[in-house]
C-alpha cells in the first residue's frame, strides 16, 4: 500500500506526479538496500529482536511523513521520512521462513509456497487498490495512513505468534556470506525488478489515466481487477504440483507477463483499461510461486529469510523505478504513453530470466519434495 499510497498522496497534494516518484522510489529503494541486511540480522538473531525495534521507527518515520504532507512542509522533510520509514522489515520473507521451518523436506512446503504468493499477489495489488481508493475518496493521506496502521497492528500480531518463530541457525551450518552472492538469487531478483516495474507502471497510468478521463474514483477498479485473475490462476497452479522443471516455468510465467503487456498500448476508455489490467495480471502469481520455490531450492537454509528478501526488495525496486519513470513519461508524453515502460520492462525481464536458465536449473531435482541439506 504504501509506494502507491505515497504517489497518490502527493500527487493530488503537490500536484507533480515526478515528486510522488521520487519520494516513493526514495522509500522503496532504501527498504531494497536495508531490508536484505535487516534479514541477514533476523536469520542470525532470531525474528523477535530485530523485528520490534526495525518496526517502531518505520512507523514514527510514516506518522511523521504524513504529517509532512498535510502541514506543507518542504520537500526534504518528505524524502528525509521516506528514507526512515524505509527501516521496515521484510514480512513475506519471515513468513515463508516459518512455513520452512514447519514443512521442512516435506511436500506441503510446495502447497504452503504457492499459497503464500497467490495471497502475496492478492495484498499487493488488492493493498494498492485500497489505497489509492481512500486517497482518491477520502483525502490525500488516507492510503498511507491506513498501511501505517496495517503495518503496526498486523506486525504486532505476527510477532506474537511465537511458537512458530524458526529457530536460529549458526552460518557455518548451512553456509556462510550473503544469499545475493547466490547465483539464482541474483537472476531471480534482477527478473522480478523489471515485473515490479510493470506493477507499478500499471498503477501510476492508471490513476493519470483515469484522472484524465474524468474518472479518477474508477482507478481503485481497475487497479483492483489486476489481482483477481492472478490469485486464482495462482491457487490453480499451486495446485496443480506440476512435474515441468520450476525455471522453465518461470520463463512461461514471465513470458506470459510480457505478452499481456501490448493490450495495454491501446487501453483508451476505462472498460477496455480494465480488461487489459486483468489480462496482464495472470502471469504474476505463478511467477511469483515458482521465483520463491527456487529460491527455497538453490539457497541454504541459513541464508533463506535473507534470500527470499532480495527477491520481495527485487519487487519493491522495480516498483520505485517504475513508479518515477511512468511519472515522467506521463508527465511528458501523457497519461497513455506510461504503459510503454511495461512493455519495456517486460521484455528485459523475460530475456533475463531465458538467458539464467542454465543457472536457474542447479544440481537439484525439480519435483518432489526439497532435498535436505547435506
Amino acid at each position: 500500500m504504501a509506494p502507491i499510497g505515497i504517489v497518490a498522496m502527493l500527487s493530488q497534494t503537490r500536484g507533480e506526479y515526478w515528486l510522488a516518484g521520487a519520494v516513493s522510489a526514495t522509500y522503496a529503494l532504501t527498504n531494497a538496500v536495508i531490508a536484505p541486511q535487516i534479514s541477514r540480522l533476523i536469520d542470525r538473531l532470531g525474528q523477535t529482536r530485530v523485528v520490534v525495534p526495525t518496526m517502531v521507527v518505520s512507523v514514527i518515520a510514516f506518522a511523521a511523513l504524513l504529517i509532512a504532507t498535510h502541514q506543507h512542509w518542504p520537500s526534504w522533510t518528505l524524502f528525509l521520512s521516506a528514507l526512515l520509514a524505509a527501516a521496515m522489515p521484510s514480512i513475506p520473507a519471515m513468513v515463508r521462513a516459518r512455513w520452512t521451518e514447519i514443512f521442512r523436506d516435506r511436500p506441503e512446503l510446495n502447497t504452503a509456497f504457492a499459497f503464500e504468493s497467490a495471497a502475496d499477489e492478492l495484498v499487493y495489488i488488492a493493498g494498492a487498490s485500497l489505497s489509492v481508493g481512500l486517497s482518491v475518496s477520502l483525502f490525500p493521506e488516507a492510503g498511507v495512513l491506513a498501511s501505517t496502521l496495517f503495518l503496526a497492528f498486523g506486525s504486532a500480531a505476527f510477532i506474537l505468534q511465537r511458537s512458530t518463530e524458526p529457530r536460529v541457525r549458526q552460518a557455518g551450518q548451512d553456509g556462510s556470506g550473503s544469499a545475493i552472492r547466490e547465483r539464482p538469487v541474483q537472476i531471480i531478483t534482477l527478473a522480478l525488478i523489471f515485473v515490479g516495474a510493470i506493477f507499478a507502471t500499471a498503477e501510476v497510468s492508471a490513476v493519470a489515466i483515469t484522472k484524465e478521463l474524468g474518472q479518477p474514483s474508477a482507478a481503485t477498479l481497475v487497479i483492483g481487477v489486476y489481482a483477481i485473475g492472478s490469485f486464482a490462476v495462482g491457487l490453480v497452479v499451486g495446485a496443480l504440483k506440476l512435474s515441468m522443471p520450476l525455471q522453465r516455468q518461470l520463463a512461461i510465467a514471465v513470458g506470459i507477463i510480457a505478452l499481456t503487456t501490448l493490450p495495454l498500448l491501446v487501453a483508451n476508455t476505462v472498460p477496455l483499461l480494465a480488461l487489459a489490467i486483468f489480462f496482464s495480471g495472470i502471469g504474476v502469481s505463478p511467477t511469483f510461486i515458482t521465483a520463491f520455490g527456487l529460491i527455497e531450492r538453490r539457497v541454504p537454509a541459513a541464508m533463506l529469510t535473507e534470500g527470499v528478501t532480495w527477491v520481495t526488495t527485487g519487487i519493491g525496486i522495480g516498483m520505485a523505478l517504475g513508479s518515477f519513470a511512468t511519472g515522467l513519461v506521463v508527465d511528458k508524453f501523457g497519461a497513455y504513453n506510461g504503459f510503454w515502460v511495461s512493455v519495456a520492462a517486460g521484455t528485459i525481464a523475460l530475456l533475463i530470466v531465458l538467458l539464467g536458465q542454465k543457472s536457474l536449473a542447479g544440481d537439484q531435482p525439480d519435483s518432489g519434495p526439497p532435498q535436505p541439506a547435506a
